[in-house]
């Protein structure tokens, strides 16, 4: 089952309670993790905007219909088969119902933009993107042909294991380096946005806030729970954003928590938070005594306020990351682990 390439609503577990488990070796030799908080019933979804969907056996943009599979806050998500080849696609419909959905248009145009330069097996490839204009001139309605990915967020079913995380965390960094070297920055780093399938293969979605490094944004983009304070203070957008986002997400996947970020959460009096007041996430070991130490500390540093203090590159963070891994299945095998 697929999920929506789009999370439009707060995520879980702010500020709730951590299930306490034992973090001890089992008898399968695996590390568990925390049991996810549900996600299901108490994420909120947003009020449908859109127009009346195309019903399965229909035609879309030259493509036969063959289900709905998501949707997003101006989007519609489809299953289609390119009849000719046979071929099966993920297709994104963004329509323009009134001037406050051009920036879906946009950003549907951007992820075109970024994902089309991009191939990865760790980041969702991006097709091509099909235009319809109003009167030849205005675009009214994009579609955008993605490889569909049969799987399921990991804020929707996180990893049960430090093994199963390591795994997941090293093949989302590993294409985002990819982006990176390719001058371009994700920007929106999340557990909605990495996607894994049966086999525990990774897919990195949604390239709609996507730019190129260096971009100051005309506004805040980014989720609340994951945003770097640049993103917040509207400063350059930088290969060290997707550290920092990655670094948030890969807290909440071991403690069920999030770090506190630039934009303050509960009744606050202030719609943002200058550097020097961000409050300072609390370790991982703290509510995981077991988590590899070389795992909490590159985790507190990729959630550094300051981007000098984070990892250098996404390639540094991969690199740590599968010497973690590796050490932790040694461990699992019982054989000794080189530092």
């Amino acid at each position: 089952m697929s999920t929506p390439a789009r999370s439009v609503s707060p995520s879980p577990g702010r500020g709730g309670p951590v299930a306490s488990v034992g973090i001890v070796q089992s008898p399968g030799g695996a590390i568990p993790l925390p049991a996810p908080s549900p996600v299901s019933d108490r994420t909120p979804r947003p009020p449908v905007k859109h127009y009346e969907p195309a019903k399965p056996g229909t035609r879309l943009a030259g493509y036969k219909v063959l289900a709905e599979i998501g949707r997003g806050a101006a989007s519609i998500i489809y299953l289609v088969q390119d009849e000719k080849t046979k071929q099966i696609w993920a297709l994104k419909h963004v329509e323009k119902n009134d001037p406050k959905d051009q920036r879906f248009l946009d950003q549907a145009i951007q992820e075109h933009e970024v994902g089309s330069r991009i191939r990865h097996p760790a980041v969702r490839a991006i097709e091509k993107l099909i235009k319809t204009r109003e009167k030849l001139i205005s675009v009214r309605e994009v579609f955008l042909v993605m490889e569909y990915v049969d799987g399921v967020s990991v804020e929707r079913h996180p990893p049960k294991t430090f093994e199963q995380a390591l795994s997941i965390f090293k093949q989302t960094a590993a294409g985002l380096a990819v982006m990176h070297k390719a001058g371009f920055v994700h920007a929106d780093m999340k557990p909605n946005n990495i996607v894994v399938d049966d086999a525990g293969r990774v897919k990195v979605i949604d390239l709609g806030q996507a730019c190129a490094a260096g971009t100051v944004k005309e506004r805040i983009q980014g989720t609340p729970d994951y945003i770097a304070p640049e993103q917040v203070h509207r400063r350059a957008i930088t290969p060290r954003t997707d550290i920092y986002n990655l670094g948030a997400t890969m807290y909440w996947v071991l403690t069920q928590r999030h770090i506190p970020t630039a934009l303050p959460k509960g009744d606050s009096l202030v719609s943002s938070l200058d550097d020097q007041f961000i409050e300072k996430a609390a370790p991982v070991r703290q509510f995981l005594p077991h988590v590899p130490e070389k795992l909490n500390d590159l985790i507190m540093e990729c959630v550094e306020v300051d981007p000098e203090k984070r990892p250098s590159t996404m390639q540094e963070v991969h690199d740590r990351l599968d010497l973690i891994h590796a050490m932790v299945v040694a461990q699992r095998e019982g054989k000794p682990a080189s530092a």
